[in-house]
């Protein structure tokens, strides 16, 4: 049998934007499934976890809809009871509302047929769709009225209620590389480290890494390094809470250097040790790393 979890019945108008809602919850962690007919959701709950996802407790979001087969509000509201009794889930009810006309609006523009009357005008389905979920709405321990709400602003509404610890965080990846072998793909903020004073020219140093004590030291001995790299820890403390308001998924912050083995590899491994710091789980990856030094590649010293 699973563990229990938290259950979010996510019903309401068609048209009031449902599928914006689990598609948020989607992004946040969440486990979700449109449509299922509710007398198979015990069977949904005793379904053993995949092989590794031992103690998964992820909040599962149900999409429930008038249009749904067999569809009774009278029965939902009994079964959910059950179900909290019999399995001692915590589930609760979500359920968007939106206004005749604003409902209206959005069926004409969008050119779709309203699900209850396919041949008949939409104000005839909105009306029969309301009478049918109203002992839902009655239930239901949370509304949101979406008339006036743009998409965006739905998915913040929903990202600033359901983000529970740990969910909804984007993926960081941080990578280390050589501007002379291409940027990285998929870069979402790119620093160029090739300001600072570079190891290769330096013949002891140049067989070595980034990674090494002696090149980092090397490396942070330039008058510029401490002022700058402080900088760029502080935009990137101030920028990834807004990717995570935003729900961006993945952010990948790329630093370079000319060979992509020494100073932007240190300044990489030491980003990633101020965002550990706060809060943050950075991937970090040194993606020119292997590569063997060559002069061709690195810009001529210049005289200081």
């Amino acid at each position: 049998m699973s563990l229990p979890k938290h259950i979010l019945l996510v019903t309401g108008m068609s048209g009031a934007g449902k599928s914006t809602v689990l598609r948020t919850l989607e992004d946040l962690g969440w486990e979700t499934v449109d449509n299922l007919p509710l007398l198979l959701l015990d069977r949904l709950l005793a379904t053993a976890l995949p092989a590794g996802a031992e103690g998964d407790a992820r909040p599962l979001a149900l999409g429930i809809g008038a249009q749904t087969r067999g569809f009774d509000a009278e029965r939902i509201v009994g079964r959910i009871k059950q179900l909290r009794e019999s399995h001692g889930h915590d589930i609760g009810t979500l359920f968007l509302d939106c206004a005749e006309g604003e409902l209206e609006r959005r069926y004409s523009e969008t050119r779709r047929r309203h699900p209850l009357a396919l041949d008949r005008p939409a104000s005839d389905g909105i009306a029969r769709e309301r009478e049918l979920l109203n002992p839902l709405r009655r239930w239901a321990n949370r509304v949101i009225d979406t008339t006036n709400m743009v998409a965006n602003e739905l998915q913040q509404a929903i990202r600033g209620s359901f983000a529970g610890e740990g969910l909804g965080e984007p993926v960081i990846g941080l990578v280390s590389f050589g501007f002379a072998r291409g940027l990285p793909r998929n870069a979402d903020l790119v620093f160029d480290m090739r300001y600072l004073r570079n190891p290769h020219w330096d013949a002891q140093l140049r067989p070595g890494t980034g990674l090494d004590p002696d090149v980092a030291a090397y490396v942070q001995a330039d008058p510029a390094y401490a002022e700058s790299v402080d900088a760029i820890e502080r935009l990137l403390l101030l920028l990834l809470p807004r990717y995570r308001v935003e729900g961006k998924s993945y952010v990948t912050i790329a630093v370079g250097c000319t060979g992509g083995r020494h100073r932007s590899v240190h300044v990489a491994e030491r980003l990633a040790r101020r965002l550990q710091g706060a809060g943050f789980s950075p991937t970090v990856t040194h993606r020119d790393l292997g590569t063997a030094p060559q002069d061709s590649l690195e810009d001529a010293p210049k005289s200081r």
